[in-house]
């Protein structure tokens, strides 16, 4: 005689280990802890090493595209923004256009500290163990799934 599995349970979708958000934190905890390690020689945090990629890919920016890019509200990036202005990383200035808007750059030194960032991709892809096929793959799902979540009304 060929033993069935169980029936699934309503409960069993109460279960943690059935939580796609319970994964993504976790990975997320991890990527967090994987970062701070090799952050630690460039002097940044995750956050800050975020609004850094930003700067050095789109120069100076408001405040509140870089919150846009980002994802984060404006509580949370300007005391951020300001620790880097702090490190001699950025530039905070307001907008000659709208003194409400302030625009944020690179200074020389945070320009110079694109250099060094460099190898922190490949650090991170080597540290997940994933083929470069796999991260772009993953990237391009996790994109697809954040767009869902975005547009969900429940």
């Amino acid at each position: 005689m060929t033993a069935h599995p169980p029936a699934a349970h309503e409960d069993d979708f109460l279960r943690l280990d059935q939580q796609i958000c319970f994964s993504l934190h976790a990975a997320s905890r991890a990527f967090n802890g994987v970062y701070r390690t090799v952050l630690k020689d460039l002097g940044l945090t995750y956050p800050q090493y975020l609004a850094m990629l930003t700067l050095w890919e789109h120069g100076e920016l408001p405040v509140k595209r870089i919150g846009e890019l980002l994802r984060l509200d404006s509580g949370t990036l300007s005391p951020l923004l300001k620790r880097l202005e702090a490190a001699g990383l950025v530039e905070r200035r307001r907008s000659p256009e709208d003194e409400r808007s302030v625009t944020v750059r690179p200074t020389p030194a945070g320009a110079a500290l694109r250099e060094r960032a460099l190898d922190v991709p490949r650090r991170i892809a080597r540290a997940t163990g994933l083929r470069a096929e796999d991260i772009h793959t993953l990237r391009a799902e996790l994109d697809t799934l954040t767009r869902a979540l975005d547009g969900a009304t429940l």
